[in-house]
């Protein structure tokens, strides 16, 4: 196929990994991308051979320049990642001829209480509320490894700026677009602050594996491994027990629900682990995937690039290094074009004021986090998004314990579907009827985009499978999130984002050595993957003029080797698996979190530079000697920062080059100066709830945040206005749809 961005030529002009790696999404889609940059690589990767092969990986494909050509016009300009940078781009834009898209991709944005803060992976990892909850209970938290927090800033800035350069296309004038690394990587945990603000719990650090409500959500010892378990469901929870021999367990109350399980979990592992452990680990992953238990691998790296099912989907490639040639991550998605009349769009582009991708049209078939996280992009950027539910099966993000009764329902005030699926239009149809699938397909015939992460096989039983679609609109882009792919002998596992990180090699990476295989979050697969499903899709929107529809298979787990590749990288590069070091990064002099004044009050600091903590803690009247270790300086830095407020102690190492944060839990996010400072958390009027916080989108577009104009709809709220202005029915034949239950606005 042509490659969908081969017409972009993409200038880079900073040498940090959030920016480096949105250039190499523009260059693995045919963008012409130049390295105008000299690449510092100290602090990239795992140090050495480890670091140069990463290094390579984030910069294949694209051209190494001393310079700006003269003879190059360039299309979008990437800079970052402090402030100084970005200015140093803005004077370099005003001297071109034909004005390019800026890009300014910074830690903390351009304007707040720290937007001169020098960053680090480990600190936006304490500041976003992800380091708290991750760790020992009655110990330290503990700072994720690896460059995630900027590989998803670094996607998130590519939506942005892949969807203003459609806007551009089509006659918007958009110049320049922000985006900061912290806020891009809040989507991880912006459902805390806003359930907390309506009454629901606090964040905190229950142990290695312990994330509320879902229990168990965990990892146990096989006969010869490690198993990944998440049971969420009554009905996950009875199949569980009944395979490993446990009928009892299944009926009793005490462990009926997750949330009991989660108030029980040490006595939940009493009795499942031994269970667990009489079989291998293989036996349990098929046999619970037969059973529709979404149970997990756990490879360690090694093991993952030597596993059968990545290696059919070529999961992983060839890249050359500067010492030899190494497998790296391929991208987490497939584009097959189908062809078509090669139309850009089918309908005339919207108006500027309601975003660079108005005039679009979504249709929305997706559940839970991923999926609807994907289409949320589009909602915030100006398409029309219709979310499709059923009445039977609404999106269980609405409660997955089935509809329980109150009032208001239950169903209608779970902040998580709510931040999720704003500025969407909702419609209920029932996919079990005949006329439910048929009014999905007249959706589809006039739509651009079609997402959707059933379980493998519902839609094609349904005939709504992407093949199906396209011969009534070839134009469609048609995207499925399946965890494993669509493709591969794991092809049809169920999954939760547990699952999905699980798989992906990360419970090997992060954490102690002493430490069981762990997971760092609740579902880290699940905002993930929808953001990979947003940059996708538009990949293939941006070159359907060339390509025509295009079919999308992207896969959960991979997206994940995205944000683990500096690790995946080290052990194909050098044969060794990284060593699991808890906060301390290789490439770091000392990184870790730090006893603060007040109760598991935390600062994180990632001190690359020794002689600048050797000054500050001289200038705090310590002595340090010249040979003093690098836990011997933290330890003197600590007698300093327990008689200080993780804020106060963050600003003042800030102050000193040390690049520091506050350890936040995420439910004090709502509280955070630098966000609130610059509007993030908006409240937006909505039936059922009133007036509730969400987060605004984590970017502008010449300095405009996209507005928030609608709040998430409630079940089957738009039904009539979707079936008579998009499709034209008139009200009697809507009355009969309503009266046979093919629509409808409560749960049954």
């Amino acid at each position: 196929m042509t490659a969908p961005l081969s017409d972009l030529v993409v200038l880079e002009v900073s040498g940090d990994v959030a920016t480096r790696y949105c250039g190499k999404l523009f260059a693995e889609h045919g963008a012409r991308v130049l390295s105008a940059f000299v690449p510092d690589n100290a602090h990239v990767g795992y140090g050495g051979t480890a670091s140069s092969a990463y290094a390579a990986w984030l910069d294949d494909g694209k051209e190494q320049s001393e310079g700006v050509p003269a003879d190059v016009a360039p299309d979008l300009v990437i800079a970052g990642q402090a402030p100084a940078d970005v200015a140093r781009a803005e004077a370099l834009v005003a001297t071109m001829k034909r004005r390019p898209l800026l890009l300014a991709l910074t830690w903390f944005g351009d304007r707040g209480p720290y937007a001169s803060w020098r960053g680090s992976d480990g600190v936006i990892q304490a500041m976003s509320g992800i380091a708290y909850a991750f760790g020992p209970a009655d110990g330290s938290p503990t700072l994720p490894q690896g460059h995630a927090p900027q590989v998803v800033a670094g996607t998130t800035a590519f939506i942005a700026t892949l969807a203003a350069l459609i806007g551009r296309r089509h006659g918007q004038a958009a110049r320049r677009v922000d985006v900061s690394v912290l806020e891009s990587y809040i989507c991880l945990s912006e459902n805390s602050g806003p359930g907390f603000d309506k009454g629901g719990p606090a964040a905190m650090r229950r142990g290695i594996n312990r994330f509320s409500p879902t229990y168990p959500q965990t990892i146990y010892r096989a006969a010869d491994g490690w198993i990944g378990v998440t049971a969420l469901t009554p009905q996950q929870w009875q199949a569980l027990c009944e395979m490993i021999d446990l009928p009892d367990l299944a009926r009793d109350p005490a462990y009926a629900t997750t949330d009991q399980r989660m108030a029980a979990a040490n006595e939940v592992d009493a009795l499942l682990a031994p269970a667990l452990l009489k079989h291998k680990a293989e036996y349990l992953l098929l046999e619970g995937q037969r059973r529709r238990i979404p149970l997990g691998p756990v490879p360690t790296t090694a093991e993952l690039l030597a596993t059968p099912h990545w290696r059919e989907r070529q999961s992983f490639r060839t890249f050359n290094g500067t010492v030899a040639a190494f497998e790296g991550p391929a991208m987490p998605f497939r584009l097959r074009a189908r062809g078509g009349n090669g139309a850009a769009t089918p309908r005339a582009p919207g108006n500027e004021a309601a975003g660079p991708l108005s005039g679009l049209r979504v249709l929305d078939l997706s559940m839970g986090w991923s999926g609807p996280l994907g289409g949320r992009y589009y909602a915030d950027l100006g398409a029309d998004v219709i979310k499709v539910e059923g009445c039977a099966h609404p999106d269980w993000w609405r409660g997955w314990n089935g509809p329980e009764p109150g009032d208001p329902p239950p169903y209608e005030i779970r902040t998580n579907f709510n931040a999720v699926n704003r500025n969407k239009r909702g419609i209920t149809l029932d996919l079990r009827n005949s006329r439910g699938c048929e009014l999905v397909r007249r959706l589809a015939a006039d739509a651009d985009l079609l997402i959707e992460n059933y379980a493998p096989g519902v839609l094609d039983r349904l005939g709504l499978s992407a093949e199906s679609l396209a011969k009534i609109n070839p134009n469609l882009v048609y995207i499925s999130m399946g965890a494993f792919g669509s493709a591969g002998p794991w092809s049809e596992f169920r999954a939760y984002g547990s699952t999905t990180e699980q798989a992906s090699g990360f419970p090997f990476i992060n954490g102690a050595a002493d430490w069981a295989p762990c997971l760092q979050h609740i579902a880290y697969g699940d905002p993930i993957a929808g953001i990979y499903a947003a940059a996708a899709s538009l990949v293939a929107l941006y070159g359907r003029g060339a390509t025509g529809g295009t079919t999308i298979d992207l896969s959960q787990v991979e997206c994940l080797f995205q944000l683990a590749a500096d690790a995946i990288v080290a052990q194909s590069a050098t044969g060794a698996t990284p060593a699991r070091n808890g906060s301390r990064r290789t490439t770091s002099f000392w990184r870790g979190c730090l006893r603060a004044d007040g109760k598991d009050a935390w600062v994180a600091a990632d001190v690359t530079q020794p002689a600048r903590l050797q000054a500050f803690l001289r200038d705090a009247g310590m002595t340090p000697t010249a040979s003093a270790t690098a836990d011997h300086l933290a330890a003197m830095l600590e007698t300093w920062t327990l008689s200080r407020s993780p804020a106060a102690a963050a600003e003042a190492l800030q102050q000193a080059g040390i690049a520091a944060g506050p350890v936040l839990p995420a439910h004090t996010l709502l509280e955070d100066p630098h966000l609130k400072s610059n509007g993030y958390w908006r409240r937006i009027e909505r039936r059922y709830i009133g007036s509730h916080v969400v987060p605004k989108p984590p970017f502008a577009i010449d300095g405009i945040a996209p507005a928030l104009h609608k709040p998430s709809p409630t079940l089957g709220q738009h039904n009539e206005e979707i079936l008579r202005e998009v499709l034209g029915l008139r009200a009697a034949e809507i009355e009969a749809l309503e009266r046979d239950g093919i629509i409808g606005t409560r749960p049954t």
